[in-house]
């Protein structure tokens, strides 16, 4: 397993991902450059199937292994939305700077003890042998009053971080990498991998 396919478009997922696998033997690929684009549809009710969904149609049609991930904002005080929705919500094409505002305005008087909120991730690996990895992570904080900070992308302006006391945004991306979602299940993820190249490599011996 020299390549992976990252089932995603989005270009931060991607340079989170390439930073945590480094250590890898494998060159992680964006499936656009890869010349992959299939056709998926997100109807998963959880992030594990969400996740599974992408990489087992990157897999499918690439005929090489594929990883993707499915993350996203639950907010307590929302009932967990908007959850699997996250990048949906309010529409695709809204921006996040719309959408930072509305749950701002949704929990304004929602005392500070009660917007407590997570970042969800679950990683899914799909190998051509049928062979399936996931590896899920969890990113505590609770819905700040403002947007903060230039870093980060999506929720990350909204999302104050207790332990750091400042907002996703306002962390510099190793900082983040260390305690965020994607960054906890990456690197569950890259001890699932590591653990099955040394299998592969025994069993070539």
């Amino acid at each position: 397993m020299k390549r992976l396919l990252a089932a995603t478009g989005n270009a931060h997922k991607i340079e989170e991902m390439q930073a945590i696998l480094r250590g890898l033997d494998i060159t992680l690929i964006p499936m656009k450059e890869a010349g992959i684009s299939p056709e998926i549809v997100e109807d998963g009710e959880t992030f594990a199937e969400n996740a599974l969904i992408k990489a087992r149609a990157v897999c499918a049609a690439s005929g090489e292994p594929a990883l993707a991930d499915d993350s996203g904002l639950v907010v307590d005080a929302l009932g967990g939305k908007p959850g699997v929705y996250s990048s949906r919500w309010m529409g695709e094409d809204t921006s996040y700077h719309v959408k930072n505002a509305e749950l701002v305005r949704l929990l304004q008087d929602v005392p500070d003890e009660k917007r407590t909120a997570r970042f969800a991730c679950v990683m899914a690996c799909v190998f051509p042998d049928g062979d399936e990895l996931t590896a899920e992570g969890f990113f505590e904080g609770r819905i700040g009053y403002e947007e903060r900070g230039e870093n980060g992308f999506g929720y990350d302006p909204v999302f104050f971080v207790p332990e750091k006391g400042c907002y996703s945004a306002e962390l510099a991306p190793e900082e983040k990498n260390a305690i965020s979602h994607r960054g906890k299940a990456l690197r569950r993820m890259y001890e699932l991998l590591e653990e099955k190249m040394a299998h592969e490599d025994s069993h070539r011996q």
